[in-house]
């Protein structure tokens, strides 16, 4: 049930971006510990680095039937439970003596990863206006960028202080906060019993999200091939090694730039402004490889400059596609953000083995170029699915094209459907 007047739930929104939040810092903690770890456990460090590649592997096998087992499961209630595992799992990592058992702590916590994100969107487009989904999916989803661009790096700087152990229990009694704040802010919302039971057929057969769940991996391909080897690409074009984590903020902070442009756009022109996000991808991955060969003077000054626009088109394509998903999956978005959570996970995979490929056959220096690829792709699909994935915005169409000016609004991402079960 959305909420009944205009305003938005500013408070249950703020909890839902710090749960956001503490996700992405536990999925990316590890690679900023691995040395510690690896010496703790007396492991390798590529051994350690399991800890994180189980994470996304057991979301990629469990998120769709699980998100299927657990639809009657009142939203506000399962949000609250997955907050409890992701503490849980963190703990038990935090004090586990063996890295298997580190290791089955880390499933766990990726198993309430896929769930969290599967159900985060659509409880936002129950507890909003609907033709305010964009704008509170905005607020939701700028804890991804925090995550990224200060929650790693806190977290690593913690971890190199006071132990990795240490880290990994102030992740969790910062869930075990979070849940007593989502019990207290989040809405209840309840199933209306007639609403159709999640089907992940019944998604992919709606015009739209076949194209959504491909497009949107896509992106995300392109950004974790060269997100994934950005340090040897930097050593590479021979900038200095305070780049590295110099560049990951500064990623992290255009994310956050992204998320704000998205916002304001996104219930009005979001297919003109995520074709012009993700050509601003495709072209900054272009260009990264010659800064430091073509601008020797100013090479760090260029490469954070393109990186900037790289970092705000992926924080911003990722509300477009977040909304679009919702509309295209109609009465059945559950199941089909679901499938998207699932194709994301898959595209992450596939980038990093994507960008591992093109370090090793074509160089560090060219990994942004075949990055740029996928991105291409997806705006080829996007520029393809102007119908039913990526349709105009009230505000993107003639006056005179429909009659009036309200009729448009049925194609902006975050409204009409969106206010349903």
């Amino acid at each position: 049930m959305t909420s009944p007047n205009n305003k938005l739930p500013v408070g249950a929104l703020v909890v839902l971006a710090a749960i956001g939040f503490t996700a992405i810092t536990t999925e990316l903690l590890p690679s900023g510990l691995l040395p510690q770890i690896s010496a703790d456990f007396r492991v390798s460090e590529a051994t350690a680095g399991y800890l994180t590649a189980g994470y996304a592997a057991i979301i990629v096998v469990t998120v769709i039937p699980l998100s299927l087992l657990l639809s009657r499961i009142p939203r506000h209630y399962l949000l609250i439970a997955l907050i409890l595992t992701f503490a849980a799992s963190n703990a038990l990592v935090a004090v586990v003596s063996d890295f298997g058992a580190a290791m089955g702590s880390r499933v766990v916590g990726g198993i309430a990863h896929g769930l969290l994100w599967s159900a985060m969107a659509p409880f936002v487009a129950r507890i909003v206006p609907a033709h305010k989904v964009g704008k509170a999916l905005a607020i939701v989803f700028s804890g991804n960028s925090l995550g990224l661009a200060i929650g790693a790096p806190v977290g690593t700087f913690l971890g190199n202080l006071l132990g990795w152990r240490a880290a990994f229990l102030v992740l969790a009694a910062s869930g075990v906060l979070l849940a007593i704040l989502a019990m207290w802010l989040l809405p209840p919302v309840r199933r209306i019993p007639d609403a159709p039971h999640p089907s992940v057929r019944q998604a992919m057969s709606q015009p739209g999200v076949k194209v959504v769940a491909i497009g949107w991996p896509l992106m995300l391909m392109a950004h974790f091939a060269l997100f994934t080897y950005i340090a040897p690409f930097l050593r590479e074009a021979k900038l200095p090694d305070f780049s590295i984590p110099l560049s990951i903020s500064v990623l992290g902070v255009a994310g956050l730039v992204g998320i704000w442009i998205a916002g304001i756009t996104v219930d009005s022109r979001p297919r003109r402004w995520l074709l012009i996000t993700i050509a601003g991808v495709v072209v900054s991955m272009i260009l990264l490889p010659l800064a430091g060969v073509a601008l020797p003077g100013v090479a760090l000054a260029v490469t954070l400059v393109l990186m900037f626009i790289w970092g705000t088109g992926i924080g911003a394509m990722g509300i477009y596609n977040q909304s679009a998903i919702l509309r295209a999956g109609g009465e059945y978005r559950d199941a089909a953000n679901g499938l998207t959570v699932l194709t994301i996970q898959i595209g992450i995979m596939i980038g990093a083995m994507f960008g591992a490929a093109a370090l090793t056959f074509a160089g560090p220096l060219l990994v942004p170029v075949a990055a740029a690829i996928p991105a291409v792709l997806a705006l080829v699909i996007t520029l393809t699915g102007r119908r039913h994935a990526y349709p105009p915005g009230p505000k993107e169409r003639p006056l005179g094209q429909s009659g009036k000016p309200g009729t448009a609004r049925a194609g902006a991402a975050g409204t009409g459907t969106l206010s349903g079960p």
